[in-house]
């Protein structure tokens, strides 16, 4: 007989999982428009107070390349402040569970984090990245690949020594927008790499929308079964074709237990034009259309996994309201399906309901319940020609 058990079939599929959210960062970074610094700090505490517990707030890169994140000192010491922490108890959130992120791509970026750590205002965690296809990696860092994880190691040990945690990052797993097909098992030694010189965790990224659900699959089972903590993993789909929640899906059957989405589905790479002014971001874009380009929305995310039945900690409906304000924000409409159409009401919507259906049962003399013809079998009676 076949198996009818969804977590028997997969039986690493995660029956909770953490998401984390990167709106405020990656997703404001691909914005052509300054979001101003109370619509950034709006959206990270109403996140946060939505369930969120792992978010990134901030680049702390040179923000003559990218102005857009002039502000994160001032982000970051909002959300250290007194009055934020009160406002976390009142809603009874434990703020030690919080963990706020902030990228340093260089090492630079890096001292600069150190520094804020000094000051009280210090990121938890910081992440660096790595392209296992090298063009792409150099468009990104502006070094090649040796040079680059020899500036990584120092800069773990240096944030490792301020009480800093540090993400290694591998991106073009599944395919680069510069160089074309990669290999997976290129990726899974890059991870190995990552943990060999001290990295905490390891987001695992599909930065172009290069990813399809078998090699998302394949490749998450080979991580596993080369470093089978599942605390070590992070999964991050960019969403081009409209087909990663077959990605997310293909993941949790993976067993992969950490996502990364954005509000909207925004994000991408960083803009290089800001309000009325060109900006160095990181080059020439890499896409044709910004229609297209955005990670998976975290408002759909969540609605697909919480209607699995998987254990998420979020307020699905307050995430839901964030995304609709969050069209406002940047009046125009944004990725997500979920804002226009909500949850599978489990319930139905009754007020749909045509009239009459009770009195027409009564005058068939038929129960309420009742679904075929009185003097039916019980069951239907296949004809042979279809039987297995």
């Amino acid at each position: 007989m076949t198996e009818y058990d969804y977590w028997k079939i997969f039986p690493r599929m995660p029956k909770k999982v953490t998401i984390g959210d990167i709106t405020v960062r990656d997703g404001f970074q691909h914005e052509e428009k300054f979001v101003s610094t109370a619509a950034k700090i709006y959206y990270l505490e109403e996140l946060i107070f939505a369930g969120c517990r792992n978010i990134e707030v901030t680049n702390l890169g040179n923000p003559a390349s990218m102005p857009q994140f002039r502000d994160a000192e001032e982000l970051l010491t909002h959300l250290r402040s007194d009055s934020f922490r009160k406002r976390c108890a009142a809603r009874g959130i434990n703020y030690a569970d919080i963990c706020l992120t902030a990228i340093t791509i260089r090492e630079s970026a890096v001292d600069r984090a150190i520094k804020l750590k000094e000051q009280g205002i210090g990121p938890d965690r910081l992440l660096m990245m790595v392209s296992t296809e090298e063009q792409h990696h150099f468009a990104n860092s502006g070094c090649t690949l040796p040079e680059y994880w020899k500036e990584a190691e120092r800069s773990i040990r240096k944030c490792t020594a301020a009480g800093m945690k540090m993400c290694g990052t591998v991106s073009t797993i599944w395919g680069s927008p510069i160089g074309g097909a990669t290999e997976l098992r290129d990726a899974v030694e890059f991870a190995r790499r990552w943990l060999e010189i001290g990295a905490s965790d390891i987001e695992h990224a599909d930065h172009d929308g290069s990813a399809s659900a078998p090699d998302v699959y394949r490749y998450f089972s080979m991580i596993l079964d080369a470093i089978p903590d599942t605390s070590l993993h992070i999964a991050h789909f960019h969403e081009t074709k409209r087909v990663a929640s077959a990605s997310v899906l293909a993941t949790l059957q993976a067993g992969i237990t950490h996502f990364e989405a954005t509000l909207g589905g925004l994000g991408g790479q960083p803009a290089n034009f800001l309000d009325d002014c060109p900006v160095k971001g990181t080059g020439e874009y890499y896409y044709k259309d910004p229609r297209f380009v955005g990670l998976v929305t975290l408002e759909d995310t969540l609605v697909q996994i919480d209607e699995m039945g998987i254990t998420h900690g979020w307020d699905v409906d307050r995430v839901l309201t964030l995304g609709r304000q969050l069209e406002k924000t940047f009046g125009r409409k944004l990725r997500s399906e979920a804002i226009i159409n909500g949850r599978t009401q489990k319930e139905g919507h009754p007020e749909y309901a045509r009239p009459g259906l009770a009195k027409a049962k009564q005058a068939n003399d038929e129960s309420s319940d009742q679904k075929f013809p009185a003097h039916w079998a019980a069951q239907a009676v296949l004809p042979e020609k279809y039987r297995s």
